[in-house]
């Protein structure tokens, strides 16, 4: 399976403290129709960091079965615990998830070399495709080039990154030592042309929650050789890249999905939704964008 062009790390909605399988199944069909290339359930934007285990592993396999194999499934599996994550990895894997992403260990703040031992454990455990999520602004710890090089050595399951880290001092030199046909897919959506223009192959997106056919047009216009068009659609979108981080993803997301009658408003503690002011401000740029 080539995880190649527009992903969109998906939002998990809630409604009364549940998650909302209808919405949920509703987005999931909506994405596709409009063009995205692959699906990302229970990364950071679907705020797997207050999901219970059992709730982790439903959220998945209710993607699984929506898509039915028209479009890659990336589950999130990661955990700054190596166990948990070779547990929910174990899941993604058993569920017919197409692969596995799997965040840098948070908050422990493990060292390099530690790094390369906490996926080599996940990959004796079980062995799935993998696509390493290196994200030091969530995580406090940067994966560096050299370090994934190794790994990339060492352990087959490793068959690409999403690097958000908006260094492309950083991605090319990924690709420099990983060679251009290692899959580097950005993190950030604002850094997206940019990282195909270096030898990326896509991205893992928050912006395609709301505008899928957009962000999925900007890649398929940049691989048929169209940059005007691909760079048409990244200045159009390059407002809604703003609005989705006004405040702590996913709030920005969730509550334009909301707005444009996709799914509850509703977040988990401790993020809250947004006050009235700050929604009006995203309304009038989601309408200044014509998404409303």
């Amino acid at each position: 399976m080539q995880f190649t062009g527009a992903f969109t790390a998906l939002i998990t909605p809630f409604r009364d403290g549940q998650v909302d399988e209808e919405s949920y199944r509703a987005l999931i069909e909506w994405q596709i129709e409009n063009g995205i290339h692959g699906l990302v359930p229970c990364g950071t934007t679907g705020e797997s960091a207050t999901l219970s285990h059992d709730e982790h592993k439903r959220v998945i396999s209710i993607c699984v079965d929506q898509v039915k194999g028209r479009v890659p499934v990336l589950a999130g599996a990661g955990s700054n615990n190596t166990r948990e994550a070779i547990e929910l990895t174990k899941h993604a894997k058993d569920a017919k998830a197409d692969g596995a992403l799997l965040i840098t260990p948070y908050y422990n703040k493990p060292t390099q070399a530690g790094l390369v031992a906490h996926f080599k454990a996940i990959a004796e455990s079980v062995s799935i495709p993998t696509i390493v999520y290196n994200v030091p602004g969530r995580t406090g710890t940067n994966l560096l080039p050299e370090t994934l090089f190794t790994m990339v050595k060492e352990i087959p399951e490793i068959v690409g990154i999403k690097e958000a880290t908006a260094d492309l001092n950083q991605i090319s030199r990924i690709l420099e030592l990983c060679g251009r046909d290692f899959t580097v897919l950005s993190g950030d959506d604002f850094t997206v042309l940019a990282t195909l223009g270096i030898g990326g192959r896509g991205t893992i997106s928050v912006v395609s929650n709301v505008v899928p056919d957009r962000m999925a047009g900007m890649y398929d216009a940049f691989v048929q050789g169209d940059l005007n068009k691909a760079m048409d659609l990244h200045y159009a979108m390059a407002p809604l890249y703003r609005a989705m981080f006004m405040q702590t993803n996913p709030i920005p997301a969730k509550t334009s999905l909301s707005l444009m009658g996709r799914v509850p408003e509703e977040v988990r503690l401790p993020l809250l939704c947004m006050d009235d002011a700050a929604k009006a401000q995203l309304r009038e740029i989601l309408v200044a964008s014509n998404v409303l």
